[in-house]
């Protein structure tokens, strides 16, 4: 895998190492959170995979990671394994290792406070309230670093919040729910290609 990255590099005139690109899927490792409403990040890194012909592998135990091509420019894209809460122990290290800038890296996480089948791009910002998010902060040391945040809507009244986005999408939502992971992923494609202006013009939207 290592070696299919510094061979897009080394492609004559193709990419400079500035447009190089890391886009992270924030979710739980393992089957049993596998299709849960805060896996919703891993969900769109996993289509990206497939969409572009990635193949994963580990980074020591704290991530899985392939590289893909999107229009011409490398992008690394990054699942990781150290539990939501504790995101940027993974992410730091991987930034670490390809020299990725805080601008160059888009965070793709499920959001509470946006309804289901909301769509919403960012150029930094605070966590709000999303622990994954903040621990990538705490381990950057910034919050400039764009976002792509997928809508799953409040709990109903008297369901826990935690419970809620360990729960799987009900069957009824699935459907549905391919079609905004699907739009989810061109958005982080248009955001590698186009930039973070043009990607937030496309694809923010509401439910």
């Amino acid at each position: 895998m290592f070696a299919r990255l510094r061979e897009l590099f080394a492609r004559s005139g193709r990419v400079k190492a500035a447009e190089f690109k890391m886009i992270c899927g924030l979710g739980n490792p393992g089957p049993r959170y596998a299709h849960t409403r805060h896996n919703a990040g891993y969900q769109v890194v996993a289509g990206l995979a497939r969409a572009y012909g990635g193949k994963w592998s580990k980074f020591h135990s704290l991530a899985q990671v392939c590289t893909v091509e999107i229009g011409g420019c490398p992008v690394l894209l990054l699942q990781p394994l150290t539990y939501m809460n504790s995101s940027g122990l993974a992410v730091r290290p991987v930034m670490r290792k390809w020299s990725v800038p805080p601008a160059s890296l888009l965070v793709i996480s499920d959001d509470l406070d946006l309804p289901f089948g909301s769509i919403r791009l960012r150029p930094g910002g605070s966590a709000g309230g999303h622990r994954g998010i903040q621990s990538i902060i705490d381990s950057l040391g910034t919050q400039h670093f764009p976002r792509l945040r997928i809508g799953i809507g409040r709990p109903p009244e008297g369901v826990d919040p935690a419970s809620y986005v360990l729960s799987p999408f009900p069957q009824d939502d699935r459907e549905r729910l391919a079609e905004i992971l699907e739009d989810a992923a061109a958005a982080a494609a248009c955001w590698v290609t186009d930039g973070i202006d043009a990607a937030m013009n496309r694809y923010n939207r509401s439910a």
